[in-house]
């Protein structure tokens, strides 16, 4: 009997929780072939595409490699664009290929919606994917760059004029980004800030209606002061190439209209023969199957699923748990198990003005303004990073975000940011971290050949003598011992001196052997410091020629955290060989011992 066939469209948010919770659940099944089509080699992180349109962060900061994602997984990825559909036949056709199912996940997603207003699709940006945040960041450039050499004063102010249509959460987050890139234009291009307008119109009475209302407030408020200007109950009416009229009959000049104003199902879905709602998104029943054909799932942005008489929103959220329930429900078709109905449970939205000031409101939290909500954002972006990629993700997202961002701040923060992020050899480590390895190892043999694996105590209070040995016990409380030190020391070492005598032989043995194979450097060179730092605090550190505590032990291990052992050290297989077995766990719930080396 042949492999059934599942195939996932489209590798945006719910396509790839989809493809994720297929694999999870089918993995061990031969009978089952699980397919994820897209026209994209990567996938996009949608609601991070206004700091590229914004110069924040570059290209490669929203892109996610779809073979990354679906490594370690039972699901095969085709790179291919999809331009007819034939449910009936269960046949999916590109250009020069066809593709049969069984069972048909749609999570195309979605494209901008211009509610017929004349102009706006022929004059308008639009922030729906990653081509069009490039478009919108090289115009942006471009109309500086004329504007520096514009003698017209009408011309010139057409070209610092940026408007954003539509105060959802992207026109919101896209204006932000402008505010503070603009400002860095300006001063790039010796343009007076007086010169440049900002303004964000919206048709409803607030800015992101789906926010409580204080939050809202917030927002506009935010914006005003920082010199954009707020239009609510404002629909604009027609687009021109230099100009945009609003329903007041107020002509506001600008070559620059950046339209968010809604989305809608993508134009494919028109050819299914399926029923359509609102915005041509496909309607689905409790279990998120369309109504003709049973084996066809919809999820995301094109699906239309109602609950207690509203439309679920288009939302990040929406799709995931969409792509989850529609994937749990084709297993269980398969599998002969009983079928989930879709219960959403959204929690929360996150809005970012700007790199410094955010809005949450998450269910069960407090409402959170400025630094606490960004950090709060970032953490959720993180959080769901290392669900579909793992630690990679997350070190890349900080380097794009706060390490290789595009735009520059103030001169400290950048010089900061600079010392932080520059790329070095690590192979010159690899004397310092063998020396350093040789040091710890002799230190814990002379140990050794001293009697500390011996059964006499080595230390103990002041002026007190072992009684098996005679030997004076060493002091680890001094007169400038903290007293918090002096009652661990008192209370907890002192009554098991020889277990901490043969435990800090071994660790320092450890240590040696740790550095000069580098092995778990890292984690070896926090350990040192930490050794340090107790010898410090007990008989203190030896002192120098010059009368100063001898720091090079701390100094040497600070500089191995720089990934000493991964030139010449055995972190160069170990570590990415764990940090794969990390995103084979994730995925399959089992190591395998056989992949994930680096040779």
């Amino acid at each position: 009997m042949p492999a059934k066939q599942v195939i996932i469209l489209g590798a945006g948010y719910g396509g790839i929780e989809a493809a994720k919770t297929l694999h999870r659940l089918l993995r061990k099944r031969n009978d089952v072939e699980i397919t994820l089509v897209d026209q994209n080699h990567y996938h996009t992180l949608l609601t991070e595409l206004h700091q590229v349109a914004g110069h924040r962060i570059g290209p490669n900061g929203v892109k996610v490699a779809i073979e990354h994602v679906l490594q370690y997984t039972n699901v095969r990825f085709v790179h291919d664009r999809i331009n007819r559909v034939d449910l009936e036949k269960r046949k999916l056709f590109s250009a020069d290929r066809e593709y049969s199912f069984d069972y048909l996940i749609l999570a195309a997603g979605s494209e901008p919606a211009c509610f017929g207003i004349p102009g706006m699709k022929e004059h308008a940006f639009t922030l729906w994917s990653l081509e069009d945040a490039q478009k919108i960041h090289d115009h942006i450039l471009r109309m500086f760059q004329l504007a520096a050499n514009e003698k017209d004063p009408r011309k010139r102010s057409e070209m610092l004029t940026f408007v954003v249509g539509g105060g959802g959460f992207t026109g919101v987050e896209m204006v932000g980004e402008l505010m503070e890139w603009t400002a860095a234009l300006s001063r790039q291009f010796k343009i007076p800030k007086e010169e440049i307008r900002l303004a964000v119109i919206e048709a409803l009475p607030t800015l992101c209606p789906i926010l409580d209302h204080k939050l809202s407030d917030k927002i506009e408020a935010f914006l005003k002061k920082h010199g954009v200007e707020v239009y609510t109950n404002t629909p604009i009416t027609q687009v021109f190439p230099d100009s945009i009229s609003i329903e007041s009959g107020d002509s506001i000049p600008t070559q620059t209209l950046i339209w968010t104003g809604g989305v809608q199902a993508k134009e494919l879905v028109k050819q299914f023969g399926i029923t359509l709602g609102k915005r041509n998104r496909i309607v689905v029943n409790k279990y998120l199957q369309t109504a003709e054909h049973p084996n066809v799932y919809a999820i995301g942005d094109i699906m239309e699923f109602t609950e207690n008489g509203e439309v679920l929103p288009a939302l990040v959220e929406s799709a995931l748990q969409s792509g989850n329930c529609a994937a749990k429900n084709i297993a269980a078709e398969i599998s002969g198990g009983k079928m989930s109905e879709f219960k959403p449970k959204l929690h929360g939205v996150m809005i970012s003005v700007g790199s410094f000031f955010s809005v949450a409101q998450i269910k069960g939290l407090p409402r959170l303004t400025g630094i606490p909500a960004t950090i709060m954002k970032h953490l959720v972006n993180m959080h769901y990073l290392f669900g579909i990629g793992g630690l990679e993700l997350i070190w890349d997202y900080i380097c794009h975000q706060f390490l290789y961002k595009d735009r520059t701040y103030n001169g400290f923060i950048e010089t900061v940011i600079g010392h932080i992020k520059r790329r070095n050899f690590t192979f010159w480590l690899v004397p310092l971290r063998i020396w350093l390895g040789i040091m710890w190892l002799a230190s814990g043999l002379q140990k050794i050949q001293d009697g500390w694996f011996g059964d006499w105590k080595m230390f103990g209070p002041g002026g007190a003598v072992d009684a098996t040995s005679s030997a004076s016990l060493i002091s680890l409380v001094g007169e400038n011992t903290p007293k918090w030190y002096a009652w661990i020391v008192e209370n907890i070492i002192y009554p098991n001196s020889l277990l901490f005598q043969k435990l800090i032989t071994i660790t320092e043995i450890g240590l040696g052997l740790a550095f000069i194979f580098g092995i778990f450097t890292f984690i070896a060179a926090l350990v040192s410091i930490g050794m340090n730092i107790n010898f410090m605090l007990s008989t203190g550190l030896p002192a120098t020629n010059t009368g100063l505590p001898d720091l090079w032990y701390i100094a040497a291990s600070i500089a191995m955290l720089a990934g000493a052992g991964r030139t010449l050290g055995v972190d160069y297989y170990l570590i990415p060989f764990l940090r794969n077995q990390l995103r084979y766990f994730q995925k399959n719930r089992s190591f395998h011992l056989f992949r994930g080396w680096q040779w």
